[in-house]
């Protein structure tokens, strides 16, 4: 894998602790590691709340794989909506 050119800007920091990355990463999360004092890795990041883990889980996604295709192959009808709304209401008292 080749490995993109590095490229370098200064940024000051300012009275209130913060830098500007530029226009392009606003509203994106980012993750900064300190290497060492004064040594900063910053790179974006995707967050991934912990009630939505089990979505990026092998058999969950295999079974929403399984479940789309299944969706692709089989289209929708409107011609049992109402055997379906009934028995849907026959369960709720």
């Amino acid at each position: 894998m080749a490995l993109a050119p590095s490229r370098s800007s200064l940024k000051v920091v300012g009275a209130n602790g913060q830098i500007s990355l530029g226009k392009q990463f606003a509203g994106r999360q980012v993750l900064v590691e300190e290497r060492e004092p004064g040594v900063w890795i910053v790179r974006t990041a995707t967050v991934i709340p912990d009630n939505e883990r089990w979505v990026h889980e092998p058999q969950a996604a295999n079974d929403l794989s399984s479940a789309l295709a299944w969706a692709a192959h089989h289209p929708t009808s409107d011609k049992n909506t109402d055997a379906v709304i009934k028995r849907l209401s026959d369960g709720i008292e």
